[in-house]
């Protein structure tokens, strides 16, 4: 397997603060289910690291955190401080999905960035982009029994699709890298922000958006 390409210190840096606030979304869903210690690595580890790790996987490329753990220790540091930190009832916190929100965000921009150093078609990389933001939340929710958000309706791949689209096409337009990953970080986490403020999904067939609560609808996932 190929040697990884050097990622800047932008990126690198967005990467390691992406890791951060998912592993801190992951712990607060560890503890919305009352796990142990244990479990809050875990899911906070996975959640840090596993669309990163899934992408690499795709794109034969060295999963990053295998030859630099360093990713793998801020994970597991920040799952552990979250757990110390947690002392009351978490079911209304919104912590989780503004972390969550967070770490799609800058994931979506490290996906991207990675898959078009990797010289794949723009399409492709767009498609890593999103994969990196939503794989780690997809693996939490899988494993902690929670219905992911990519299959009921909220905006959530959809934020993580338009911002890694702004990255590639901004960078395939020659635009300074450093603002095209913060022009499309914002571009993400602005939409996911709208749809958690004014609860906006994407509905069914005939439907094709809802906005403000529908007390009929229980098909949101628990977050």
């Amino acid at each position: 397997m190929p040697p990884n390409e050097p990622l800047g210190p932008g990126i690198l840096a967005m990467m390691y603060f992406g890791d951060v606030v998912f592993a801190v979304s992951g712990a607060l869903t560890a503890a919305r289910h009352r796990m142990d210690i244990v479990g809050f690595v875990m899911i906070g580890t996975i959640t840090g690291i596993g669309g990163g790790t899934i992408r690499d996987l795709l794109l034969d490329r060295t999963v990053w955190w295998t030859r630099n753990p360093t990713e793998l220790i801020l994970c597991m540091t920040a799952a552990l401080i979250t757990f110390f930190f947690i002392r009351k009832d978490l079911s209304g916190n919104r912590g989780l999905i503004w972390s969550d929100a967070m770490g799609l965000s800058a994931f979506a921009v490290v996906g991207s960035h990675i898959a078009m150093d990797k010289g794949v078609p723009l399409v492709v990389a767009v498609f890593m982009g999103a994969l990196t933001a939503t794989g780690g939340g997809v693996v939490r929710d899988v494993l902690t029994q929670t219905r992911p958000m990519i299959t009921c309706g909220e905006l959530y791949a959809t934020a993580a699709l338009a911002g890694a689209s702004t990255y590639v096409l901004l960078n395939h337009f020659s635009l300074v890298p450093g603002f095209a990953a913060l022009i499309a970080f914002l571009v993400a986490f602005s939409l996911r922000a709208a749809a958690v403020v004014f609860n906006i999904r994407m509905g069914p067939p005939g439907e094709f958006i809802r906005i403000g609560k529908d007390s009929g609808d229980d098909s949101k996932g628990e977050q």
